[in-house]
């Protein structure tokens, strides 16, 4: 068998810093571009009122509004079945790893760990039935 040697001692530290580095990429990338959007829509404005032109009523709506989209049945359900995958493909990779000869056992503590986006997703389900035709789907 091949000896990693000093390769080998840096295989455990770069995998960890690339898991909570993807991990915090994923939750940074976007706020940064929104922020950029917003910084480059100001600009925008700032050169409109400094020739003096009138900001239109629609602009300022537009800046103020909140632009998440209002909690419903159809995307609590679209979410809870997100969800579910999630844990559905932990579960998958628990089984996976559990698969063959001379692995470690997985399995039992994985699926623990799927229980939380499993009950998630259930959360979501649930919610999304409860709120049924109180608004739009």
């Amino acid at each position: 068998m091949y000896e990693w040697g000093f390769l080998g001692a840096l295989i455990p530290i770069v995998s960890t810093v690339m898991f909570f580095g993807t991990i915090i990429l994923i939750v940074l990338v976007p706020r940064w571009l929104r922020s950029r959007e917003q910084e480059a829509l100001q600009a925008t404005l700032r050169a409109a009122i400094e020739r003096g032109q009138p900001l239109p009523p629609e602009v300022v709506k537009a800046m103020t509004e909140d632009r998440r989209p209002a909690p419903s049945p159809g995307r609590d359900l679209r979410t809870g079945v997100i969800w579910l995958g999630i844990a559905a493909g932990v579960v998958g990779f628990a089984y996976a790893l559990g698969y063959g000869e001379n692995t470690a056992d997985a399995f039992y503590p994985l699926v623990g760990i799927a229980a939380f986006p499993g009950f998630v997703g259930v959360a979501f389900l649930i919610n999304a039935a409860l709120g049924r035709g109180k608004g739009k789907g």
